[in-house]
C-alpha cells in the first residue's frame, strides 16, 4: 500500500507553494483585465457606486476574517493530531465553547452586519429625489439599446442608440424597459444592476460624479448575442451635455457632394425599411436611429469601433461580427457601398 504524502512534508510544502503561486498569478491576470477601471464596480464614479463598492469591501473583509479563522482552527487541529501520543484532547467545555463561538456566534454576527449594511446601502441607492435633472428612456432590444431623451412633460427630445450621454453632477432618472425578453442594465462604475422586464418600467436614479466614458453591459442572459450587448455612458460637464443634446435633437444635415447624395439614395433603397434618419423619408423602426451615427464611438452595441472599415464590414456581413443578430447582410456593388459610407460618415 502506498502511503499518502503528508501535507507537512517537503513534497506537500512544494505543492502548496505551487498552488499559491498559480492562485496569485490568476489573481494578477484577473486584476489586469480591468486595469483601466472602465468597467469595474471597484472604481466608483458616482455616490451610489461608491456605496456599492463599500459594501463589496465589507463582504471581502468579513469573508477574509472567516476564512482566516477556519484555516487557523484547521491548522491547530492538524498540528495537535501530529503531536505526542500522550496528548490529551480538549476538555468538553472548551470544545463546546469553540463550537458555539466559532460556529454560531461569529457567523451570526458577520451575517447580521452584512444584512444591515446591505439594507442601508439599498435604501440609500434607491432614493428617488424629484424632479430629476435629466430623464432618459432606455429600451433593451435584440441585441442593442435604444436611448430616448425626454423633457419634463415626457415629450421626446432626441433618439440615439448604444451610447448614453449624461451631465456630471446632475441627478439622472433612467426609465428601463424591454419589448422582447428580460435584460439587465449595468454600468458598474455608476450604479448597480436593474432588470428590464417586458411590460414593466423600472427606474434607476444616480448622479455621475466625474467626467469620463464608462462601459455598460447587459447582465441578464438574453440570447445568443448577450455577451456582445454592451453600451457606453459618456459623462460630460453640463454645458457640453446641453450642447450635445441640442445637436441630437436636430434632423440630419443635407449631404454634401455628389457621392454622399448618391449614398443617400442607396440608403433609401436598402436601409430605410429598418432605420430612421430624421429629416429624410427613412422611418424604419426595427434598427437603431442613424440620424447622428457618425458621432458615435462604436457600432453594433459597443462591439466594434465606429470607423469606415468596420462600418463597411458591418454593412456587408454583420453575421460574421455578431452571429444571430437581426440585421441582414447587403451585397452592394463596390461603388454603391462606397457612396453609402460617404453618406453615413456625414451623419454627425
Amino acid at each position: 500500500m502506498t502511503a499518502t504524502p503528508s501535507p507537512f512534508g517537503p513534497s506537500g510544502r512544494r505543492r502548496t507553494a505551487q498552488a499559491a503561486a498559480r492562485l496569485a498569478a490568476a489573481g494578477a491576470l484577473l486584476a489586469g483585465c480591468a486595469s483601466d477601471g472602465s468597467q469595474s464596480a471597484l472604481n466608483p464614479k458616482s455616490p451610489d457606486a461608491a456605496l456599492i463598492a463599500q459594501l463589496w469591501w465589507w463582504f471581502l473583509g468579513v469573508s477574509a476574517v472567516v476564512l482566516a479563522v477556519v484555516v487557523l482552527v484547521l491548522a491547530v487541529g492538524l498540528l495537535r493530531g501530529r503531536g505526542a501520543q500522550g496528548a490529551r484532547p480538549l476538555p468538553e467545555s472548551r470544545r463546546w465553547a469553540l463550537v458555539v463561538s466559532g460556529g454560531i456566534v461569529a457567523p451570526a454576527v458577520a451575517i447580521l452586519g452584512i444584512v444591515v449594511s446591505g439594507l442601508w446601502i439599498g435604501r440609500e441607492t434607491g432614493a428617488r429625489p424629484t424632479p430629476p435633472d435629466v430623464t432618459v428612456e432606455v429600451a433593451g432590444k435584440l441585441w442593442w439599446w435604444e436611448v430616448r431623451y425626454r423633457d419634463a412633460q415626457g415629450g421626446l427630445i432626441a433618439t440615439t442608440a448604444n451610447e448614453i450621454h449624461l451631465p456630471v453632477g446632475r441627478m439622472v432618472r433612467l426609465l428601463l424597459l424591454s419589448d422582447n425578453v428580460i435584460h439587465s442594465f449595468w454600468v458598474p462604475n455608476l450604479d448597480g444592476k436593474t432588470d428590464m422586464i417586458p411590460g414593466q418600467v423600472n427606474e434607476l436614479w444616480f448622479a455621475p460624479g466625474e467626467a469620463g466614458t464608462y462601459r455598460g453591459q447587459c447582465a441578464e442572459l438574453c440570447g445568443v448575442q448577450h455577451a456582445l450587448m454592451g453600451f457606453l455612458v459618456v459623462a460630460t460637464e453640463p454645458a457640453e451635455f446641453e450642447a450635445w443634446l441640442a445637436h441630437q435633437a436636430r434632423p440630419a444635415a443635407e449631404p454634401e457632394g455628389a457621392l454622399a447624395r448618391r449614398g443617400r439614395e442607396v440608403f433609401q433603397q436598402s436601409c430605410a425599411r429598418c432605420h430612421t434618419v430624421r429629416g429624410t423619408a427613412a422611418r424604419g423602426g426595427q434598427g437603431p436611429d442613424l440620424t447622428h451615427l457618425a458621432g458615435r464611438r462604436t457600432l453594433a452595441a459597443a462591439t466594434i469601433p465606429n470607423t469606415r472599415g468596420h462600418l463597411g464590414g458591418w454593412i456587408a456581413d454583420p453575421q460574421s461580427i455578431k452571429p444571430g443578430n437581426l440585421m441582414p447582410g447587403f451585397a452592394l456593388d463596390p461603388p454603391d457601398l462606397h457612396a453609402l459610407l460617404a453618406y453615413l460618415e456625414q451623419l454627425e
